[in-house]
């Protein structure tokens, strides 16, 4: 099965999750940049909130596809110890690639959240989506980061993953939920027909038209408990 794009991706995800749709406790969180269309289409689907969990891998140096282990919001720290131990990776290597990537973590918060409180994960069921995993480095230190501000419930969901990384994150999470999951895992793209980049205004643009989506279903609301109409236009 190829997906043929991440929003396609997510819509597909989505059946998988109608359990949690109308729920005022569900938080869906995407991992940009590839996450957040696969989320939105998720979040759309449940009615729920969606925000961004800025997750940063930290690739070996020349070999950046090798995850060294991840960083995410408020100081989480998750390193790949059998990348480390093979290649006898040194701590002042980690340190500093944590550093250059704490900046560029600081500098995406800002952009995509153009000023805007991030969601609250406390005593919320929280999903958190991306395009894919291959080492689940990046989706390791989401789950920390959730854990550490008290995330009520975890569910994992992702369109693809290798089934050995969907194994070891049973344990982390509450579920994890993965469509297709190949025992040999290559890489994420190659299950796309369309992979292209995610931009940084396309993850804004989607945030933005994800809270007038809440915000319209919540006026909308207001007016049926309170009895006002509608506004209509009638053309002569």
């Amino acid at each position: 099965m190829l997906f043929r794009d991440r929003r396609e991706a997510g819509r597909r995800l989505a059946d998988h999750l109608l359990e949690y749709r109308g729920r005022p406790d569900v938080l869906v969180l995407g991992l940009p940049r590839g996450g957040v269309p696969v989320a939105f289409e998720v979040a759309r689907a449940l009615h729920a909130s969606l925000d961004v969990l800025v997750v940063r891998k930290l690739g070996l140096p020349g070999h950046e596809e090798l995850a060294m282990g991840a960083i995410a919001s408020g100081g989480i720290l998750v390193l790949n110890p059998e990348v480390i131990e093979a290649l006898g990776v040194p701590m002042a290597l980690i340190r500093s690639a944590a550093a250059r990537e704490q900046a560029e973590l600081e500098r995406r918060e800002r952009l995509f959240r153009d000023g805007r409180s991030a969601a609250d994960p406390a005593g919320r069921t929280v999903i958190l989506v991306d395009d894919g995993l291959a080492t689940g480095a990046t989706m390791r230190a989401a789950i920390k980061a959730l854990r550490e501000r008290n995330a009520a419930a975890i569910v994992v969901a992702v369109p693809v993953a290798s089934e050995s990384t969907c194994r070891e994150l049973e344990p982390l999470a509450d579920r994890v939920v993965c469509l297709i999951r190949p025992r040999s895992f290559g890489a994420v793209g190659e299950w796309y027909l369309d992979f292209g980049q995610t931009s940084d205004p396309e993850v804004r643009t989607l945030l933005d038209e994800a809270q007038e989506a809440r915000a319209a279903v919540a006026q909308g609301g207001r007016n049926r408990s309170t009895g006002v109409p509608h506004k209509t236009t009638t053309h002569t």
